[in-house]
């Protein structure tokens, strides 16, 4: 038995017009744009469509904080970029690394994190994980020999990322892997930085050996995706259903939800991601280049870089693709205050964390905060700049005339 009809409006108080308004979008209306459904609360036609059994598959509606047609969209459509068959969403890069940790290991298991990873995921292996009985190893993303020594009966779970965070080693991701398979372990990729343009993440070596890759990718859709520098916003995707399904019940009990208006932001941007990751690669490696002619530069560090480190791996595995980072060492005869004066500097480079947004930024590191296996670049000062959009001359100018205050 369906509903009654409301009540004639007129005979209805103001706020119940306003709640049971009897207008209803048509079917079948279509527009290039997603629609925005915003939601907490789904409505069921009746008793017997709310006692239906309703799987949380990406398709079926419950709650609103389970998804709506416009994140599920998003989550269709990020699984796309990255070559996968499922994608979860959360509210944030850290979010899907929480997500993915917490869903895979246990008391008493054990997690090899690169050296160079990204600072929150480093974070949460040595504060938030230990209180689980959950143990963290860092290893050299370079040495797969030393990588596989530290493989163990307690080994559940292998962080990779490609680039590293802020020094950017390519990792041997070929020889890592094939480490993880010979001993039936479970990956997980950072890939924020390859974004699925970079390469494959789940297909690496598709002429030689289609459908070798990572387990699990996991995506800061903060950056790429959504382009604009305004949204929080993470994804995991796999091809695997059983590792899907042991995340999503984690990411329910998790109680993880979006905005549907950062969605629809994301989605807007998605079209022109690759537009926009392109772009700023090529101003990138142009900038890359003219630094290293420096004489203030001990050392330019970008993938796409000849003898940057793990240069040799990118090639391996990259369709071409090196994203809109590099990090400068300075000469050692430079002090902390005159490289963090350099970057006040700076004109058109904001100073703040993330990147691929619009504007460029550039952050002076103290890598010792951020490194377990010995202090790399520490005879000098490292910048790692984000390249966004300006003009390539414009930054280039900036760059020159900040560069100038290293010789005061």
């Amino acid at each position: 038995m369906s509903k009654p009809e409301p009540a004639a409006a007129q005979a209805l108080a103001l706020a119940t017009q306003q709640i049971h308004h009897p207008y209803q979008p048509p079917e079948g209306w279509a527009a290039h744009p997603v629609g925005v459904f915003k939601a907490s609360t789904v409505l069921f036609k009746n008793t017997a469509d709310l006692h239906q059994f309703r799987p949380r598959d990406g398709k079926s509606y419950r709650y609103g904080l389970h998804g709506t047609p416009t994140s599920y969209t998003l989550g269709a459509r990020i699984a796309g970029l990255e070559g996968a068959e499922h994608c979860l969403l959360v509210p944030s890069g850290l979010a899907a690394v929480t997500l993915v940790s917490l869903s895979l290991l246990r008391p008493g298991d054990e997690v090899l994190v690169p050296d160079n990873v990204y600072g929150q995921n480093r974070y949460l292996s040595e504060s938030l994980l230990p209180q689980f009985g959950i143990q963290h190893r860092f290893y050299d993303p370079l040495d797969v020999a030393g990588f596989s020594a530290l493989i163990n009966e307690k080994t559940k779970l292998v962080w990779l990322e490609a680039a590293g965070s802020i020094t950017l080693e390519f990792p041997d991701l070929i020889g890592l892997l094939r480490c993880c398979r010979e001993r039936g372990i479970t990956t997980v990729l950072d890939n924020t930085w390859g974004a699925g343009v970079a390469f494959k993440a789940f297909d690496l070596l598709p002429d030689s050996e289609p459908g070798f890759g990572v387990d699990i990718s996991m995506h800061a859709l903060t950056k790429y995706p959504s382009g604009g520098a305004d949204v929080l916003m993470g994804s995991v995707c796999t091809r695997d259903l059983a590792l899907h399904e042991r995340m999503n019940y984690m990411h329910e009990h998790l109680g993880y939800g979006l905005g549907q208006n950062d969605v629809e932001l994301v989605l807007r941007s998605l079209p022109t991601m690759e537009l926009r990751y392109r772009a700023q690669d090529a101003t990138t490696r142009a900038l890359a280049a003219w630094m290293q002619s420096q004489p203030a530069v001990a050392q330019v560090l970008h993938p796409a870089l000849p003898g940057s480190p793990g240069h040799a791996h990118w090639r391996e595995v990259s369709s071409g693709g090196a994203a809109c980072l590099f990090s400068v060492v300075f000469q050692p005869q430079y002090s902390a205050a005159q490289v963090d004066a350099f970057v006040d500097a700076l004109q058109y480079f904001g100073i703040g964390y993330s990147w691929a947004g619009p504007m460029s930024l550039a952050v002076p590191y103290n890598m010792s905060r951020s490194r377990s296996l010995g202090l790399p670049y520490s005879e000098g000062h490292l910048v790692r700049f984000a390249i966004g959009l300006e003009a390539e001359a414009d930054l280039r100018a900036d760059l020159a005339q900040a560069l100038e205050v290293l010789k005061a």
